[in-house]
């Protein structure tokens, strides 16, 4: 009979955290190696736990743990690499809706190393404020990438034309890109999707059209799942505070 599995070390970022029992908590974590998963850890609440300043969302660390099942326990935990720069303020809940999105689409046990560097390049963006926006449409793309949904943005759904700069289209989930008029509601503007394709976003038109392209598709795939940090979001507008 086997022991239990042990893993030494290995990259990893902490994406969400809740009590358990008196000192304990139980981590939602995304390895690069071994995809997302529960890890119990043991002692890391108060004010003598080791851990409690290292287990922080947002900072790269090396995790170690051991067990069998679904939730093994951490064994250990240490930075990655040296603390740098913290995320602005104004970058804190953008951040919390990529932890989001991983938890939500992703599944346990499922590695994607590259979707790991994905998000470790987003974080890294934020973190020097080399723009908002486009960070977030470049991870959503590279996410659904990853997922296998990957979108079709140089062709059109059917005929299989090329998607025309000067032209405009419409998203169908089910379908793709199809053809619609300058004023459609919706319309989506060619140059903004070959943009889009070729991951330089420049411009507010690019930029916005990203974002209502972007939305559909990744709704699709939450099947009707609501997102907190998207209804915080538009809490704090309706507030007139910027999120």
């Amino acid at each position: 009979m086997s022991g239990p599995r042990r893993i030494e070390l290995t990259p990893g970022y902490l994406l969400h955290h809740r009590p358990w029992r008196d000192t304990s908590r139980i981590l939602e974590v995304f390895t690069r190696e071994h995809g997302r998963l529960t890890l119990f850890a043991r002692g890391v609440r108060g004010p003598a736990a080791k851990l409690a300043p290292l287990l922080q969302p947002f900072q790269m660390l090396l995790l170690s743990w051991s067990g069998r099942g679904e939730a093994p326990a951490l064994t250990g935990a240490e930075r990655a690499e040296a603390a740098g720069v913290p995320l602005p303020a104004a970058c804190l809940l953008p951040a919390f809706y990529l932890n989001e999105l991983l938890l939500k689409l992703t599944t346990r046990h499922d590695p994607l190393p590259q979707l790991f560097d994905h998000y470790h390049q987003a974080l890294t963006g934020l973190r020097q404020e080399a723009g908002l926006e486009p960070a977030l449409r470049l991870f959503e793309k590279r996410l659904l990438e990853a997922l296998g949904y990957g979108l079709a943005l140089s062709a059109e759904a059917g005929s299989g034309e090329a998607v025309d700069p000067e032209r405009f289209y419409l998203f169908r989930t089910a379908q793709g890109l199809v053809p619609a008029a300058a004023g459609a509601p919706g319309a989506l503007a060619g140059r903004s999707l070959l943009a889009l394709e070729a991951e330089d976003l420049a411009g507010p038109r690019a930029l916005e059209d990203a974002r209502l392209l972007l939305k559909a598709a990744l709704d699709a795939c939450l099947e009707g799942r609501p997102l907190v940090t998207r209804v915080v979001a538009r809490a704090l507008v309706r507030r007139g505070i910027s999120p």
